[in-house]
């Protein structure tokens, strides 16, 4: 009753479930979101104080940024994209290769990571306790807050998600071509489905400029894993590039012509990728559909 409570306090936008999942060991409250939210916009959670989690998570750009790869301080490139943490309150483990088994976990990694904020978590917490808006502050803490409000970052209210309330006229003409592709001969909604669209799952789809990258296998251990990555989900994919786990892709369009192509020979190739034709006005449709996918986003516990 609580979490159905807290889903209605959230502001929850249509397209999404009204449920909006928490762990009972840290429910969301008006107190973690709004403490989150402060810590999430801090830059002294950074070693020289200036990267901030909202400098790689932009809420002006869909919590994500404009870089191919990552930026952290110093002007330090990590080895990946920052993927968009749009509804993550509803994600089954985390980054591309899904190495934290939920936000508790993932939420301090960039902190400590050299190529991000380059600040060990015990010293981060030490500096915040001498400061008087955080007194009292501990590691558990500053993980809860801030797995708290990533947690009320909710996106939805899309023209695709009124065209499925019951709105014919939310989606174009092209833009149900496109839905129609999306679901058919293109093969997307293999990975890209539900609310979300994505199955939270881990696949090899032979995308990006890199090859070396092991992916989920450092994590499953498992070779058929290697270059396996996290299927992000589409919410604000028009208006976010570039694409991949490494932005290579620069245009929805080289996207496209990636999986069209059945992506590059691979021994671990997931089977869903596979060669398709797609004339250019089918691939116009295509990219007008999934620019119907952004729609609202909100964040914070509500006043």
């Amino acid at each position: 009753m609580l979490l159905l409570f807290l889903a209605y306090a959230l502001r929850v936008p249509l397209g999404i479930d009204n449920y909006v999942p928490a762990p009972a060991s840290n429910p969301i409250t008006k107190e973690s979101a709004a403490l989150g939210r402060k810590l999430f916009f801090d830059k002294r959670l950074s070693r020289d104080g200036t990267v901030s989690c909202a400098t790689c998570h932009d809420p002006q750009y869909g919590f994500t940024d404009k870089h191919p790869k990552a930026v952290g301080i110093e002007n330090k490139v990590g080895p990946r994209r920052t993927p968009r943490i749009l509804n993550r309150a509803w994600g089954k483990r985390f980054f591309w290769d899904g190495r934290a088994p939920d936000l508790e976990h993932q939420v301090a990694q960039p902190i400590a990571n050299p190529s991000e904020m380059d600040m060990p978590v015990a010293k981060v917490v030490a500096r915040l306790a001498a400061i008087d808006e955080y007194k009292g502050i501990d590691e558990k803490g500053l993980r809860f807050a801030l797995a708290s409000y990533v947690r009320t970052i909710l996106a939805g209210n899309s023209p695709y998600d009124r065209y499925l309330a019951g709105d014919n006229s939310a989606l174009t003409a092209e833009q149900q071509v496109g839905l129609n592709l999306f679901r058919g001969k293109a093969g997307c909604i293999s990975c890209h489905l539900g609310p979300n669209l994505t199955d939270e799952g881990f696949h090899v789809t032979a995308a990006g400029a890199i090859d070396d990258d092991a992916g989920h296998s450092l994590v499953s251990f498992d070779d058929n894993d290697n270059a396996a990555f996290k299927t992000p989900s589409l919410r604000h994919v028009a208006a976010t590039p570039p694409y991949f786990h490494d932005g290579s892709a620069k245009t929805l369009d080289d996207v496209i012509d990636h999986y069209a192509k059945g992506g590059k020979p691979r021994k671990n190739l997931d089977p869903e990728i596979r060669k398709f034709s797609i004339t250019p006005e089918e691939k116009r449709a295509l990219v007008r559909f999934l620019e119907a996918l952004t729609g609202e986003i909100r964040e914070g516990y509500p006043e």
